[in-house]
């Protein structure tokens, strides 16, 4: 087992993502060595990091990266993360096959890393009836991205004699740096300019959204702990509906947004509450402080 006093070396796939930032940060912080992997090079350097650029899809350079790097611990969080995003056939390829190349790559390699977390998504779960929800709730997957993560979920099993494998459910998290095509940063985004209009979908959703960089500080977690076989939320168990998180940023820029509702925002199938259990997360990695979301809010809007 791993511990913050035992540098690794991590190779973090999607590196130079929103996500993948923080982690390396977080991993850096902690003195471990990351190693990066990115499909392009990214357009902003990751500090501190060597990234090595290789096609999820393309076996071969993946198995070379693999081999040149010999990482301890492995964190894959390369993947098309956008719900709404309209190419089925990609985010298939992207989410399933791309994860099963880097599984083969890993476990053909002459060095076994100690551990390989995968990001999955609690979007499994669906309009799940249940709250808080833990990890034994039965997945009801609800659209094609949500799909491709449990296929992914059901295809890495068939590894787990190979590899040391844990995978991480995350609910929703945002934070400084994330693509305003979500939610929140367009949200946030919309204020920081002093737009006095927004179009939103269904405002009476809600969820459990979290700070990346409490995320990260999971992932970090993981790396040291390495629990493999273990699958875990990453979430905060506190709910709020996109009308407080409306209410939050009023609140913190001063004038309250228009909102109009655009039928075409308005998912099919749209999941209302999502809200996860941290009891299994906290008896396997520890209590991280949470992050209020207030103050996450707050975070991205002067960033």
């Amino acid at each position: 087992m791993g511990s913050p006093s035992e540098p690794t070396r991590v190779l973090v796939t999607g590196v130079s993502g929103f996500t993948g930032r923080h982690v390396a940060a977080e991993l850096i912080g902690a003195g471990h060595e990351v190693v990066g992997l990115a499909h392009a090079s990214p357009g902003t350097p990751v500090p501190g990091v060597e990234v090595h650029r290789a096609d999820l899809l393309d076996r071969e350079s993946l198995r070379s990266v693999v081999a040149e790097v010999e990482p301890d611990a492995v964190v894959h969080l390369a993947a098309i993360s956008f719900v709404a995003h309209g190419d089925a056939d990609e985010l298939y390829r992207a989410n399933v096959v791309g994860t099963r190349n880097l599984l083969a790559a890993l476990s053909d390699a002459p060095r076994r890393p100690r551990i390989v977390a995968l990001a999955s998504s609690a979007n499994i779960y669906g309009n799940a009836t249940v709250e808080p929800i833990d990890e034994d709730v039965a997945p009801d997957p609800v659209n094609d991205y949500a799909v491709s993560k449990l296929a992914m979920e059901y295809m890495a099993k068939l590894w787990a004699d190979r590899l040391p494998i844990a995978i991480t459910r995350p609910f929703n998290y945002t934070g400084a740096g994330q693509d305003a095509r979500f939610l929140i940063p367009k949200i946030v985004d919309h204020f920081r300019r002093g737009e006095r209009k927004i179009e939103l979908g269904n405002t009476g959703v809600w969820r459990d959204f979290g700070d990346v960089r409490t995320v990260a500080r999971y992932y970090r977690r993981l790396v040291e702990i390495a629990p493999a076989g273990s699958t875990l939320n990453l979430c905060s168990g506190v709910a709020h509906s996109l009308s407080e998180v409306l209410d939050m940023m009023a609140a913190i820029a001063g004038y309250e947004i228009e909102v109009e509702v655009n039928p075409a925002f308005v998912r099919a199938n749209e999941v209302v509450r999502l809200v996860g259990s941290r009891e299994r997360l906290v008896d396997t990695l520890g209590d991280e402080p949470l992050i209020p979301f207030e103050k996450t809010l707050e975070w991205m809007y002067s960033a």
